[in-house]
């Protein structure tokens, strides 16, 4: 849509010129049952620093009915156009708008989301306005350092519920009128109505006398599953934990969270009303992972409250600020707050962050932590692994560099000095150098300002009494990935390095000694300190997992590690030896062959229930993209029979019976064990504890639609047993899934010809459609990608042309037709960057998958 980016030197000109005081929005929602469009009615109070001067305000609309600056009558005709208003000749000093607008409601999950429960047919609302997107629902200046006060007044159906930033008043004739917000960013803003059920507790802190109220909402049709006192229970962890290290109590004046439906993204941090996406209401069993996962996920979005929150990044660049902030704060409370059910959170941290990470950071996308964000574009595709992950990762880096005291005094330095204020990276670390004594300006320049990543080797030398007589960590640069921006960097580490051995008794590798130390930004650090040891059986580097960092074994530890990698005691450093592992898969120096050798051997003693899940996707994933199409079936062949053979043998109810159960539901393919998926779901067979309840039946399900033992009969049949949200987009799911060249046209068709399908709808048909066993089925359909992908990008949103960019990208025809006829189709379709981005990172996927093919051959 034109108009609707807005470039950093925008920005930069508008906030020049305008301080914005405040917002007063008036929304009638009234027919949201209905849904269409809402009439939506915006003060904006602001000052300008120049008379006469010209700028514009931010609005998505049907139609704009009324636009009034300073009481003059502007021509809605002439000034709205490409998503803007224009507003010229402001006064100096004070100016108020006025704009009357018709907006419409979306079912993608920006603006103001609409969604119709099928089990009670209500309609339920939830806005998402991260990143540019406060403008679908009002006219805003939309960016993160024009912060300002929001009244929100709502007309809602009868016998709905309104939810906003400030606390909820009592109705009047089903109008809500809220009190103004502290001053905030427009993104932070938020909007939930609907007929929700409630659950109203409390934080109340005895020492300070402080008393915040808490609330969870979801639909009705999920309330007998709504875990209530276990989310409470996590909040006031973090309540806790993040006040005592931040110093600074909670900023705002309640602290609802909200379960929604159809979510994009994992939770959003709006300021005192968190929305979550509704699939962590648990309908069904899950593993102890998924709960870390959720809890996870809490934690993250009330760190925001004070990070991203209270003190906003001044523009895109540093929104890494706040996103690795909260991933760090996130497991940092998990691992050290006490009384934490997940004190593991690093190996979890380790398992799946740092994986995301490394990943994204070999990509040809790969960019400096702190990026550079020249639009709206840029950063709507970097929401990634490194702004997440590797910053997360670096800041542990930061911790153990300075201190974990001295780095959270300098945290509440930057609270007080810019509460409701917006920063740069530079504000941050000024406070940390003064609580620290460190100059942190060489570190910034090396950590945050270049793209790439380091592996690093130990080379060791011993006597013939295994004695230790050199030891040195080596480290490398790589290049960078082919059209990736900058060169390759050599960088200080803070690591530790982890002497194990094997204990007799125990019969557990156990971790003897260990040394923190500094590697120098060279090639080679020599580590006197471990000269003269003895050698054990595994040296470990970078234990604890203090740095980023690819790290490799030597030789002898590596060979040790293949017999007894499920032998350590700790379950950290076997996460980093598994992890390890698989980044050599990924690098095509262990072949898939051998990786699958390792995991067999070593899962069954893998007590860390989230490692094994990872594993089991790492698996599927390496067999599917990096064997040698010659062995595939072999493999998957014996990796199933391998998941069955779990299956039978775990404990009985336990999380790993679960986990074995759906690996083997994933690839289940001989005639016997599709019976066996049949008669567990008809219950003429039974695994003593494993319940078969509504979301494993549909994996079951599922599984047997792609292979076609299940047609739109039995589907629909499944569907009549969960006439639910998630029941429908199963359904969807599963037609997609089916072996047919009809069911993936009707597929094709309901996704890219038209544009009728809710957000989460059509993520499940994608999924379903993308079928790894079904190669030969989608090959026709890749031609058809790249001709109608430039379209569909013009003329979906963001959103929604994202999922179908990645997800449709045909992915599993790894071959160098894949990689020509994507190359063929940049040159001449001329992308923009953050589209030219996105098929950029899959086509790399099919460059690495060709690499580990011809290594595992």
């Amino acid at each position: 849509m034109p108009g609707t980016n807005l470039t950093r030197e925008e920005a930069q000109q508008r906030a020049k010129l305008l301080t914005v005081d405040s917002y007063e929005i008036d929304l009638d929602l009234s027919g949201a049952q209905e849904g269409g469009t809402f009439r939506s009615v915006t003060t904006v109070r602001f000052a300008s620093a120049e008379a006469g001067a010209e700028t514009f305000v931010d609005l998505i609309a049907d139609a704009v009915h009324e636009v009034e600056l300073n009481g003059r009558s502007l021509d809605a005709a002439a000034v709205f156009r490409d998503s803007r208003i224009a507003l010229p000749d402001l006064a100096s000093g004070p100016n108020v708008l006025r704009v009357v607008a018709d907006c419409a409601y979306t079912n993608t999950g920006e603006g103001l989301h609409r969604f119709v429960d099928p089990v009670d047919e209500q309609a339920y609302l939830y806005t998402q306005f991260e990143v540019p997107d406060a403008r679908r629902v009002f006219a805003s200046f939309e960016q993160p350092d024009l912060k300002a006060t929001f009244q929100f007044t709502v007309k809602a159906p009868a016998g709905w519920t309104v939810i906003s930033n400030s606390p909820t008043p009592e109705p009047k004739d089903d109008l809500w009128v809220f009190e103004p917000t502290p001053r905030i960013s427009t993104y932070i803003t938020a909007l939930i109505a609907g007929p929700y059920h409630a659950v109203h507790s409390s934080y109340e802190n005895a020492e300070t006398g402080q008393s915040v109220p808490l609330a969870i909402y979801c639909r009705p049709s999920l309330a007998e599953f709504l875990d209530s006192d276990a989310i409470f229970d996590v909040t006031r962890q973090g309540f806790d934990w993040f006040q005592e290290k931040f110093d600074y109590a909670y900023p705002f004046a309640k602290y609802d969270q909200l379960f929604v439906p159809e979510f994009n993204a994992g939770a959003m941090e709006n300021a005192g009303a968190v929305t979550i996406r509704d699939q962590y209401v648990f309908r069904s069993k899950v593993t102890d992972a998924a709960y870390e996962v959720r809890a996870a996920t809490i934690l993250h979005e009330l760190a925001h409250m004070w990070f991203g929150d209270l003190v906003t990044m001044e523009w895109w660049n540093d929104l890494w600020l706040n996103e690795s902030f909260a991933t760090f704060a996130e497991a940092a409370c998990q691992a050290y707050a006490p009384g934490s059910q997940w004190p593991h959170s690093w190996t979890t941290f380790a398992n799946s962050m740092k994986t995301w990470a490394y990943r994204q950071d070999q990509l040809p996308s790969t960019h400096p932590i702190m990026a550079d964000i020249r639009d709206l574009d840029d950063v709507l595709v970097n929401f990634d692994g490194i702004t997440y992950a590797k910053g997360a990762s670096v800041l542990k880096q930061l911790v153990a560099y300075v201190g974990m005291d001295e780095f959270f005094q300098g945290v509440q330095a930057y609270f007080k000095r810019h509460a409701f204020g917006n920063t740069r990276l530079s504000d941050l670390l000024g406070a940390l150098e003064e609580t620290s004594g460190r100059d942190l300006k060489a570190w910034s320049k090396a950590w945050l300002e270049t793209a790439g990543i380091n592996v690093l080797r130990p080379e060791i030398e011993t006597d013939e009494h295994g004695v230790i007589t050199s030891f040195a960590v080596r480290q490398e640069a790589p290049a960078l990935p082919e059209g990736a921006k900058g060169e390759p960097t050599l960088r200080p580490h803070r690591i530790a390095i982890g002497f194990y051995d094997l204990d007799d008794e125990s019969g557990k590798l156990l971790r003897g000694e260990r040394f923190e130390l500094d590697v120098t930004a060279t090639e080679s650090t020599e580590v006197a300190e471990v000269v003269g040891k003895h050698r054990p059986a595994v040296i470990l580097l970078n234990d604890d997992d203090l740095s980023y960092a690819k790290v490799r074994l030597d030789e002898k530890s590596l060979a040790y590690v293949v017999e007894h990698l499920g032998d350590f005691e700790a379950s950290l450093p076997r996460a980093l030896c598994w992890a390890s592992a698989w980044d050599m898969t990924r690098d095509a120096e262990l072949s898939t062959s051998a990786y699958l050798d390792l995991v067999l051997s070593g899962v069954a003693k893998e007590s860390d229930i989230g490692v094994v899940q990872s594993l089991h996707r790492q698996v599927k994933l390496a067999i599917d993209l990096y064997a040698d199409p010659a062995r595939r079936d072999a493999l998957l062949a014996r990796w199933t029979e391998a998941t069955l053979a779990h299956l039978r043998t775990a404990e009985a109810g336990g999380d790993h019976q679960l986990a074995w159960a759906r690996a083997f539901a994933a690839t289940a393919r001989t005639p016997e064990q599709l019976d066996l998926l049949e008669a567990l779901l008809d219950g003429s067979e039974v695994v003593e504890g494993l319940a078969v309840d509504t979301e494993l039946r549909w994996a079951f399900v599922e599984r047997l639609a792609a292979v076609g033992r299940y047609d739109e009969a039995e589907i629909a049949a499944e569907y009549e047993r969960d006439r639910t949200a998630a029941g429908e987009r199963h359904a969807a799911t599963a037609r997609a899934a089916r072996p047919t060249l009809e069911a993936k046209e009707a597929a094709w068709a309901s996704v890219v010809e038209s544009d009728q399908l809710p957000n989460a709808v059509q993520e499940a048909v994608i999924a379903g459609f993308v079928q790894s066993d079904q190669r030969e089925l989608l090959a026709g359909f890749s031609e058809r990608y790249f001709s109608v992908l430039g379209e569909v990008w013009e003329s979906r949103s963001h959103e929604i042309a994202q999922q179908i960019a990645i997800g449709l990208y045909p992915a599993l025809q790894v071959s160098e037709s894949t990689l020509a006829a994507t190359d063929s189709w940049l040159e001449s379709a001329g992308p923009n960057a953050a589209l030219r981005r996105l098929v950029s990172e899959s086509r790399a996927g099919v460059s690495r998958a060709l690499a580990a093919r011809s290594a595992d051959a």
